[in-house]
């Protein structure tokens, strides 16, 4: 996250990016991306038949059936999601923490969009009665409520909502005739897979959901910008699906042509893809659970993080001994925590939350090492938390929050 200007703390180019896995890049994916450096033709908008093709069979794989044909592929969530917001129409209802990238698409599309209240319990979906609420007063005052934006497993809380909570959100969605997009970015960096049971919302309701992937979560840098949605099987999904190509087509957001050969391979999930997958998970698991224990200790409040690279904090018990330092809501936490911790922790503000929430979210990339030398060594140590620099970082991150008592 680029620091804020004094002129101007909130525009949408001082906004956090998705937490980075802080790794250098697997070495058979940069194979293939310099074996296809040479390649002249363009993708086509929405993606090349072998691309939808491996995006296809990822998901069948998780138990999603379907075919290139119900695929589209961009360089990148942000236009993704914005053609596909632009395609439904209507105004857009989303949870309240969400991804910080959401409602600036919503606003750069002139669309209304409405915070729900989540559960106690987890982020990423809303709460499904002040769902049925919020849906019937906007239409009371003459909105027009046609999409819910779900995120399974969550940024920025880091948790995975119960398939219990998921299916009741879908079932109050699909009453009032929501289509749902459920951005499954972090599906595959749950850390506990076992315990913590991620089941896509478009298993529930088929014909009513479009799932969103950035492969940024799992599988490509972000420097290689790539995201994938899967429309449903249905006459609807076949009519959103060509809409969203339409818009693609006049944004001109194709994927490159060697950036979609990595993706391709990346989706396909070959043995050094899903073990560098799964290596970096457990890493993250670790020090996120370490960072987590040492948040609690200074006495703020996060809930323990289940997937991803991050962890969500709430200082709100700490209020007084930030009030001391000048520090009084989320704008100013943010501020003191980058300078405290040399890098940016954003605040709530950027994810929805009230501005007078102390809440931050903090990336667990940064403890992994300062150089591309101490993360590979942090990735393939038995005890990474003991290594010098991740206990260091860790050590600073306790210290940071100790001092605001």
């Amino acid at each position: 996250m680029q620091r804020t200007a004094p002129a101007g703390r909130g525009p949408v180019r001082y906004g956090p990016p998705a937490p980075e896995p802080g790794l250098p890049v697997l070495p058979e994916l940069a194979a293939v991306l310099a074996a296809a450096a040479g390649r002249t033709e363009a993708e086509p908008p929405g993606g090349g038949p072998a691309l939808r093709a491996a995006a296809a069979g990822y998901w069948e794989r998780r138990g999603l059936h379907g075919d290139a044909g119900c695929v589209a592929a961009a360089p990148g969530a942000q236009p993704l999601l914005a053609a596909l917001l632009a395609a439904c129409g209507g105004d857009v209802l989303m949870p309240r923490p969400c991804p910080a990238w959401w409602v600036p698409q919503a606003r750069t599309l002139g669309r209304p969009a409405y915070h729900v209240p989540t559960p106690a319990e987890c982020g990423g979906v809303p709460d499904p009665y002040a769902l049925l609420e919020t849906v019937r007063r906007v239409r009371a005052e003459g909105g027009d409520p046609k999409l819910l934006l779900l995120c399974l497993p969550d940024d920025p809380t880091a948790t995975v909502a119960p398939p219990e909570v998921v299916h009741e959100v879908c079932e109050a969605a699909a009453s009032e005739g929501l289509h749902i997009v459920s951005d499954e970015t972090w599906g595959d960096t749950v850390h506990r897979p076992h315990q913590s049971v991620f089941l896509s919302p478009a298993e529930m309701y088929p014909g009513q959901v479009t799932v969103l992937v950035d492969l940024a979560g799992a599988h490509t840098p972000a420097a290689w910008p790539v995201a994938v949605a899967r429309f449903p099987l249905t006459g609807y999904g076949a009519d959103l699906r060509a809409r969203t190509l339409d818009i693609l087509t006049a944004l001109g957001a194709a994927v490159t042509g060697p950036v979609a050969e990595a993706a391709a391979y990346a989706l396909g999930e070959p043995q050094p893809v899903t073990a560098r997958t799964v290596a970096a998970t457990a890493l993250h698991a670790r020090v996120a659970g370490a960072a987590h224990r040492a948040v609690l200790a200074s006495g703020a409040l996060a809930r323990p993080p289940q997937a991803g690279r991050h962890l969500y904090v709430d200082l709100g018990p700490l209020r007084a001994g930030l009030a001391a330092r000048g520090v009084t809501d989320s704008m100013d936490l943010e501020d003191h925590l980058s300078a405290r911790l040399g890098g940016p922790v954003p605040g709530g503000h950027r994810f929805g939350d009230e501005m007078s929430a102390l809440r931050v979210r903090i990336a667990t990339a940064g403890l992994l090492g300062a150089t591309p030398e101490q993360r590979m060594e942090s990735l393939t140590a038995a005890e990474p938390l003991e290594l010098p620099h991740v206990a260091r970082a860790l050590s600073i991150l306790g210290s940071a929050f100790d001092e605001l008592r």
